[in-house]
């Protein structure tokens, strides 16, 4: 009996072909879990983690999926500073194109002021500068930023949880993301 090689390279081929895409698969869902795909939204309330804080933002009216152009737009300005999210409307109640949201950098907390530099470089951008005073109490929400997939994580899972948090608790007027220090959203 003659073995044709063509049919024995075709057999290996087809297997090489579905181990690479079971290995695709799995990399792309290690990647997805690595992005916060099932860790747990944990909301609290009480003191805020941070004081009063000096901020420099852009505002926009649309999608909360179109935030991410103006994370990189304050980035670009200056990579060592903190972003900051406030997002006043709930996505899942207010269609897309009525969201409001505000998107920025912090540029000093508490007592420190920032550099006229500094507010100069942003202002340049078309950035405003604005100072939230230390607020008594806050609901806050802990949710992992490892990659860009975790903002699309966090829109469809912290807001939910925020809202069914503060609907159970109390009414709040505006959501506000810090992602803790050294992270950048």
């Amino acid at each position: 009996m003659r073995h044709h090689p063509s049919i024995m390279s075709d057999w290996m081929l087809l297997g090489l072909i579905a181990v690479l895409v079971v290995l695709l698969l799995l990399t792309i869902f290690a990647f997805a879990v690595y992005s916060g795909l099932f860790t747990e939204v944990v909301v609290s309330a009480g003191s805020p983690p941070v004081g009063s804080i000096t901020l420099a933002y852009k505002f926009r009216v649309g999608a909360y999926g179109e935030s991410g152009q103006l994370f990189t737009d304050g980035c670009s300005i200056s990579s060592k500073l903190c972003s900051i999210g406030v997002y006043y409307d709930n996505p899942h109640t207010v269609s897309p194109e009525k969201c409001r949201f505000a998107i920025g950098r912090i540029l000093s907390e508490g007592d420190a002021k920032p550099s006229e530099e500094q507010i100069r470089r942003f202002q340049k951008y078309g950035f405003k500068i604005f100072t939230f005073p230390t607020p008594s109490h806050v609901v806050m929400a802990s949710f992992p930023f490892t990659t860009p997939l975790s903002i699309h994580l966090a829109v469809n899972r912290v807001h939910p949880a925020l809202d069914t948090y503060i609907k159970a608790h109390f009414e709040l007027r505006s959501l506000s993301e810090v992602p803790p220090a050294g992270e950048d959203a």
